[in-house]
């Protein structure tokens, strides 16, 4: 194991980056966090750590793990950055060092193609369009050229797009062991090279399903490792608090259904009486999804069984799943498809038969709908304790980093959610110029959040920012309501600048376009707040409608904040606020995100002057000038002196093939 000092010098001015790397340059906040990370592998540490925007964090993490001699899992937020870790800047670092550490990169089985759900769905047919049948061609095509199967390789085909759930496998429908494609199959070839690496990459979705997977007694996903790695930790919370809870989804529904049809036509068909149960539970899912109203929203399921259409569509449904388990039981024998849906109908039908009890001080049970279908949740109110009692099944140590942990310089709010016992803590503000390179612009006289004409007015005020940026902006929006509303308005102005609205396209795609627009005008919510970067100047702005509070009906807080009041505490100061200042700090880091960087900050909401808590809000965030006229914004951009490098990131100027 290399030594604190080991860390200065390797990311130092005469250190192998530096010497590797053109454009590489030291910081002295980088080198501290790598020594800081360089303890608390050696000595099996709980260290949380934020590092701000520009202090180069992937490589204060990377530099001690490829010089550790320990087995270690870097573990990210998204998919995205999984690949980004893993393809570019994983072995950018490890040429620089010369080291020989074997890597690797592990998802989850959704994310690779399925040879058998491949083949089923080639012999199946029935497919709804032309478009469907030439794309599982193209599929078909591409895999025969693919060296490991993930489909994010596929750059033809939309992640997003249906097709790929008849050709990727899920824990439910997937037939393990006893796979007739099992030889060839891309998840066991990816979970094969995990168990030989020394460095792997994961998300945070995985590394949470082998946490469940040694809960429950089925050993682990993951091999025994000595550290973990989580980077972008300010998701923890939210993530674990899905995973240890269980769901139940109509799609889950429907897919045994598809399936046990399939299967059954494959080995049996012989029971006609089978495939007319099979329409009623499908009748049944419909007749449920009828009963529960409008699309979009988010209810305690004992506020959604008072009606009493819906009470009795559940039980409806249970009746109708419980006589398809009874059925497919007796045709398990027939075949190895048939067999995997019985046991997935016996999942189901538990997972099922858990919201028919009511809640408890340790659970919320809550629906929420959409236009195709619903998922009943079963969510615990805390995570504290479960997240606690499963980080201690991994004898490791745990380094936990972001660049928005803590709030007002702590990290309380955090560490108690993750029921952290007084671990290590270290922070390290941005090195880039806030001061001189960006301004926060508060609109006077805005109306509250509240009132009707809210987003009329946000857009009203935009509209000379965005001229005198000359578009190159992003509005990020809370709620997809106010993005639907905004980018009607926008529209009705007809503006020379290209308009990128979220759901239009995927959301990678969307990024690419406006990167080669130049002057483009996105529209997001949700994933756009982080985990985006964009370098340059085709961002030169980022406007935000209002403060990022999670909404009070929503029923996970709803029964977080009855837990805290009982327990003599403030659900808005210890939940909500904190909760908003992270966002925010998340959405305001999209504007900065290199050292010439420049560019205007837009809040449109004002209880950040006009309510005592706002001065939190300004607190967390970069100190940046603060402007008050839009006239100002144009001096802003004339006057400031902007060098900007032609690298697409400044900590990782080339991209490099990934290592074998």
């Amino acid at each position: 194991m290399p030594l604190t000092e080991d860390m200065h010098s390797l990311l130092g001015e005469h250190g192998p980056l530096a010497e590797y790397i053109a454009s590489f340059s030291p910081r002295p906040a980088q080198q501290q966090m790598a020594a800081s990370i360089c303890t608390a592998l050696a000595q099996g540490d709980v260290l949380v750590c934020e590092a701000g925007t520009g202090t180069g964090k992937t490589f204060a993490y990377l530099v001690p793990a490829l010089t550790s001699d320990k087995k270690i899992i870097i573990s990210t937020g998204t998919r995205p950055l999984q690949d980004q870790l893993y393809l570019r800047d994983l072995p950018l670092v490890a040429r620089a060092l010369a080291a020989s550490r074997r890597c690797a990169m592990l998802k989850g089985r959704s994310n690779y193609l399925c040879p058998h759900r491949l083949e089923q769905a080639e012999l199946g047919g029935g497919f709804r369009s032309h478009q469907q049948q030439d794309q599982l061609q193209r599929i078909r095509e591409w895999f025969k050229r693919s060296p490991d199967g993930d489909i994010a390789g596929m750059h033809d085909i939309a992640e997003d797009a249906p097709i790929w759930f008849q050709v990727t496998s899920t824990t439910d429908n997937c037939l393990g062991q006893e796979c007739p494609e099992l030889s060839v199959c891309p998840v066991m070839k990816a979970r094969r090279a995990a168990q030989e690496a020394d460095v792997l990459v994961i998300n945070h979705y995985l590394l949470f399903s082998d946490m469940m997977l040694r809960d429950q007694g089925f050993g682990d996903l993951l091999p025994g490792v000595d550290a973990l790695i989580l980077d972008e930790a300010h998701q923890i919370p939210d993530i674990a608090s899905e995973f240890f809870g269980q769901s139940l989804s109509s799609r889950q529904l429907v897919e045994l259904i598809n399936d046990s049809d399939s299967e059954y036509l494959r080995d049996a068909g012989d029971m006609p009486a089978f495939r007319d149960a099979l329409r009623r539970l499908e009748r049944s899912i419909t007749g449920l999804r009828q009963a529960m109203g409008s699309v979009d929203k988010r209810i305690p399921l004992r506020v959604m069984l008072e009606k009493d259409s819906v009470s009795e569509s559940l039980a409806c449904l249970r009746d109708e799943l419980h006589y398809v388990r009874h059925m497919l039981e007796s045709l398990a024998s027939r075949g190895k498809g048939l067999d995997s849906c019985w046991r997935r109908s016996n999942s189901l039908s538990e997972k099922l038969d858990l919201f028919f009890v009511t809640d408890d001080d340790q659970h919320i049970c809550w629906c929420e709908t959409s236009r195709h279908g619903f998922i009943l949740h079963e969510t615990p109110i805390e995570i504290s304790e479960p997240f606690r009692q499963h980080m201690q099944t991994y004898d490791a140590s745990w380094v936990f980093t972001s660049a928005t942990l803590s709030v007002d310089n702590t990290f309380t709010h955090f560490t108690q959610r993750l029921g952290l016992h007084e671990p290590k803590t270290e922070r390290w503000d941005s090195p880039f110029d806030f001061q001189r390179n960006a301004c926060l612009y508060l609109p006077e006289e805005m109306p509250e959040p509240a009132s009707r004409n809210f987003i009329a007015e946000v857009i009203e005020r935009s509209l000379p920012v965005i001229n005198a940026c000359k578009g190159r902006t992003f509005i990020l929006f809370t709620s997809y309501r106010a993005l639907h509303e905004a980018a009607r308005l926008i529209r009705t102005h007809k503006l020379d600048f290209p308009l990128l609205v979220q759901g239009d396209a995927p959301r990678n795609e969307l990024l690419r376009q406006f990167r080669d627009y130049g002057n483009a005008i996105l529209l997001g919510t949700g994933s756009f707040w982080e985990g985006v970067d964009v370098r340059g100047e085709a961002l030169s702005c980022v406007i935000i409608d209002k403060l990022p509070f999670a909404t009070p009906d929503d029923p996970v807080f709803q029964a977080r904040a009855a837990l805290m009041t009982k327990k003599g505490g403030s659900p808005f100061r210890d939940y909500q606020l904190p909760n908003a200042v992270i966002a925010l700090k998340q959405g305001v880091g999209r504007l900065i995100r290199d050292q010439d960087d420049c560019g205007i900050m837009m809040l449109c909401d004002p209880r950040i002057t006009s309510r005592a808590y706002g001065r939190i809000f300004l607190h967390n965030l970069p100190a940046m000038r603060r402007i008050r006229d839009v006239d100002e914004i144009i001096d802003f951009f004339e006057s400031t002196s902007r060098i900007r490098s032609d690298a697409d990131d400044t900590d990782n100027p080339v991209a490099l093939p990934a290592l074998n």
